[in-house]
């Protein structure tokens, strides 16, 4: 798996080490699991780092308070569900993704992330960096709508072909939540315009 780029934010590399560091918790994830629930964390995770990461941009770039607040929204309830796979992902003697790859954002090709659904492009991403105001605040909610809708598929395909119980309540968390995030997105978006 290509590691996700960064986009130069200090904090964001502060969450991509506090899923690996010792302060994490340590519980172990106990029940069967299956390849499918290994794949679901490890890309769940590199995914909502990068949702972090566009979320982190939209404190500092965006013009509208809504969009601040979704965004503050959405690391608050993302930073949590990282840990919480890390803790599975260890567990079970899996790699847990290390995150954001602070020196790599911006280069190689335009589709250099993780062929994953929803996924922004480092190209995308470089477009994001540079808009600010109302052009920032259109493009975080188009592409955190995608983002989102690209969460969903992979957290159905988890409860689909999951065996372990806690993830696949978390996917249908994550559905519930990320459904919910959609629909307020687009009716901002709407207002937007």
């Amino acid at each position: 798996m290509l590691v996700l780029g960064a986009c130069g934010d200090n904090d964001t590399a502060d969450v991509a080490h506090s899923v690996t560091s010792a302060s994490a918790p340590t519980a172990a994830a106990t029940g069967k699991h299956n390849q499918a629930d290994v794949t679901f964390a490890q890309q769940m995770i590199t995914h909502h780092l990068q949702a972090i990461a566009m979320a982190d941009m939209a404190e500092r770039r965006a013009s509208s308070q809504d969009v601040k607040a979704l965004a503050a929204k959405i690391k608050k309830e993302q930073r949590p569900e990282i840990k919480t796979m890390s803790r599975w992902l260890k567990s079970w003697g899996e790699r847990v993704p290390r995150g954001m790859d602070t020196h790599r954002m911006g280069q190689g090709s335009p589709s250099a992330m993780p062929s994953m659904p929803g996924m922004m492009s480092n190209q995308q991403m470089r477009e994001m960096m540079r808009a600010s105001g109302k052009t920032f605040d259109t493009m975080f909610l188009t592409m955190m709508i995608k983002h989102h809708q690209g969460a969903i598929h992979m957290a159905k395909t988890e409860q689909k072909q999951g065996a372990y119980g806690p993830a696949k309540t978390l996917a249908g968390d994550i559905v519930t939540t990320q459904t919910a995030e959609i629909t307020k997105m687009r009716r901002m978006l709407k207002d937007h315009r």
